[in-house]
């Protein structure tokens, strides 16, 4: 008979998400060896409540072998009490703020296709995100000090390493599917390159390095056969027209790609990138995101803010059905590794997978304790990252700056010290090349309207908003 673990607790902060909610939903009632309880937790508790209702109807379905009570809460500490696990999923702010940090910076002649991990939009958001995941660790701390934290929020890197700044001793690691991609990426290559069809990604074996959405491969392997001299001749093949599962696919999803930046990117340094097109570009100076045009011709998209404001309202039209009975929607894996990670924390299964977690050696040549992204192994009530090795000298300078940009803003939003958060935001890549006077006006900017998220110490006048 198989094992099952029953009573275990689950605490979602961001209970409310649209999104994320549903994938975990989905994956739990697929998982027949443990059942317990969710406790939804947000700052807006309407939502938490709907998805209450729709997660206790899934579980009542008899094809759910999962089963689970949800409960909605606006008491974080009533979440956390006894929690085994801690999901976070959050949106920093709101969609005013993101379209701040995505579209303020096109006035300066600065695109970013995603704008929640680098760049102008990705430092400015860290810096509103930062305070609010305090917060969460400090009462993580009173309230919930043996939990296993698993957190899905960007910017990736400094969420987690917020978490560990405030509780050191917390057991938490992010999680980010770009890997996967570029695994089922691989897959295919594999079946066109050698007529082999591989079932599974995670038959797909590969070394992880470097930081969130600036993620490297540098050795890749299926069964026999190891793959980058063939990605090698699989990107020479298709570098210059970019490749798809279905040809022009990617113009039909702003989310999609051809996958020509990650090719270059390897031409260019010789390993794989392991994030999709949208993140890689914004990592580089802007010759991926020199222009719209630019974009395009390397065929991938910038995802504008009023296309996420349609799409959440989609998701919360439908999800109201859901709650009301009159819409199902269907059971199956969301394609995500939340519950096989429970599953293997609770010591039902060994997984390896990627992981985002504090430097102790694990990329030789990056910064002790700042957060990395390599493979962990995972095994009952234990999270162990694997010796990834060292980067190659060229791209340890690339990713040394982020990583170096990332600790002055933690500290900067630690110390509300405005001076340092410039710094940092002017040595970003994309950010530099307007020069010093430009940069500290789109700054202002930005910082002026995310206002109510920061200290301030940021603020110009301190005084109007130091009691916010």
């Amino acid at each position: 008979m198989n094992h099952k673990v029953e009573n275990v607790k689950i605490a979602y902060i961001g209970g409310g998400s649209q999104g994320w909610a549903k994938r975990l939903m989905n994956d739990l009632a697929l998982e027949p060896r443990i059942s317990g309880m969710v406790s939804l937790y947000d700052i807006h508790p309407e939502a938490a409540r709907k998805n209450a209702e729709i997660g206790n109807r899934v579980s009542e379905r008899p094809e759910a072998a999962g089963k689970w009570k949800y409960e909605a809460t606006g008491d974080i500490k009533e979440a956390l009490a006894d929690a085994d696990f801690v999901i976070i999923s959050i949106l920093p702010g709101s969609f005013d703020e993101m379209a701040s940090d995505v579209h303020a910076p096109e006035k300066y002649g600065i695109y970013q296709s995603v704008g929640d991990t680098v760049g102008p939009g990705g430092m400015i958001r860290a810096l509103r995100t930062i305070p609010i995941y305090k917060e969460i660790a400090q009462n993580i701390k009173a309230y919930a000090p043996d939990a296993w934290v698993i957190n899905y929020t960007n910017p990736m890197t400094l969420c987690t390493r917020t978490l560990y700044e405030v509780f050191p001793e917390i057991k938490a690691f992010g999680c980010c599917h770009e890997v996967f991609e570029v695994q089922h990426l691989l897959a295919d290559m594999v079946q066109e390159m050698t007529g082999r069809a591989v079932e599974r990604r995670q038959d797909i074996h590969v070394n992880v390095l470097g930081i969130n959405h600036f993620t490297w491969i540098d050795r890749a392997s299926y069964q026999n056969i190891d793959l980058m001299p063939l990605y090698k001749e699989f990107v020479q093949k298709y570098a210059e027209t970019g490749y798809e599962k279905e040809p022009g696919s990617w113009v039909n999803s702003v989310f999609s790609s051809a996958n020509r930046v990650k090719f270059d990117l390897f031409n260019r340094y010789g390993l794989i990138a392991a994030a999709g097109d949208r993140h890689l570009a914004e990592f580089m100076p802007p010759v991926y995101l020199e222009s719209p045009e630019k974009v395009k011709e390397w065929k991938f998209h910038l995802t504008p803010v009023d296309f996420r404001v349609k799409d959440q309202q989609m998701k919360v039209e439908r999800n109201q059905k859901v709650a009301a009975g009159e819409e199902n929607f269907e059971l199956a894996p969301s394609g995500e590794e939340g519950v096989a990670i429970i599953a293997a924390l609770l010591g039902l299964e060994e997984l390896v997978t990627n992981v985002n977690m504090p430097n102790n050696g694990q990329i030789a040549n990056l910064p002790h304790g700042a957060v990395v992204e390599t493979n962990a192994v995972l095994r009952f009530n234990s999270v162990q990252p694997v010796l990834a090795g060292s980067l190659p000298v060229d791209l340890q300078g690339m990713i040394s700056r982020h990583v170096a940009n990332q600790e002055a803003v933690l500290k900067a939003a630690f110390e509300e010290n405005r001076q340092l958060a410039f710094n940092a935001f002017v040595n970003d890549p994309l950010v530099a090349p307007i020069g010093l006077e430009q940069a500290e006006a789109l700054f202002e900017e930005m910082i002026e309207n995310t206002k109510s998220h920061v200290g301030g110490g940021f603020v110009r006048d301190r005084n109007a908003y130091a009691s916010s």
